[in-house]
């Protein structure tokens, strides 16, 4: 019997994509809520739809998908959670580019049409980042991904929000932000470039009261 000698180069496309297939119609990266067997989960931490996936990402989902294989096969009910969030603080930046684009301002457009274009952008970079992921071949639930947006997520989100500033957990305060001038919005510190000033430290003591924090 003749034997099929072995490519000298490796050809993903030859195998990536018809096991991912193979798995994927077999429904085994599904979890069953009804199952006896102990229960092992893992909630991807989202990426987010303002781009890309990175070296980063590869590497953060590779661990993440041994950690999920290595207890399926140990015969465990397995949920990996996928999803995406929308890392609100880069939107004003990407929607203002496209309005800009177009001779308008976000202001200009309103908050109903810029929320319209904020969700374009969402359903493209959305679904490249999903596809990205399943070409790396993790081995998520798809039939539960969710976007943290999607209706009755944001329910959830302001119920236990109004609950823990309730109870006291959370409130609201005067304290140091990273304000970007121009898309008017508060960005996060990986936002932010930093540069070393001299400058002279002022006592609090010497300011007007109007100008101190609480």
């Amino acid at each position: 019997m003749a034997s099929k000698l072995l490519d000298k180069s490796y050809d993903p496309h030859q195998v990536e994509e018809k096991w991912y297939r193979y798995w994927m119609e077999g429904g085994y990266f599904r979890a069953d809520e009804k199952s006896a067997r102990p229960s092992y989960s893992i909630v991807i931490p989202p990426p987010n739809v303002t781009g890309v996936l990175h070296i980063g990402h590869a590497l953060n989902n590779t661990l993440q998908d041994i950690l999920i294989r290595f207890k399926r096969m140990h015969g465990y009910n397995v949920l990996w959670m996928p999803g995406t969030e929308p890392r609100r603080d880069c939107y004003p930046e990407r929607g203002g580019k496209t309005a800009r684009g177009e001779g308008l301002s976000r202001h200009a457009l309103g908050r109903e049409k810029f929320v319209e274009r904020v969700w374009k952008w969402k359903h493209q970079s959305g679904g490249t980042i999903i596809n990205q992921l399943k070409k790396l071949g993790a081995s998520c639930d798809w039939s539960r991904e969710r976007f943290t947006m999607d209706e009755g997520l944001t329910d959830a989100v302001k119920e236990v929000f109004i609950r823990l500033y309730q109870e006291g957990l959370i409130y609201r305060s005067n304290y140091i932000i990273n304000w970007c001038p121009r898309c008017r919005t508060a960005l996060s510190d990986l936002e932010v470039e930093y540069e070393r000033l001299r400058g002279s430290s002022i006592p609090s003591s010497t300011l007007p009261r109007k100008e101190r924090f609480s």
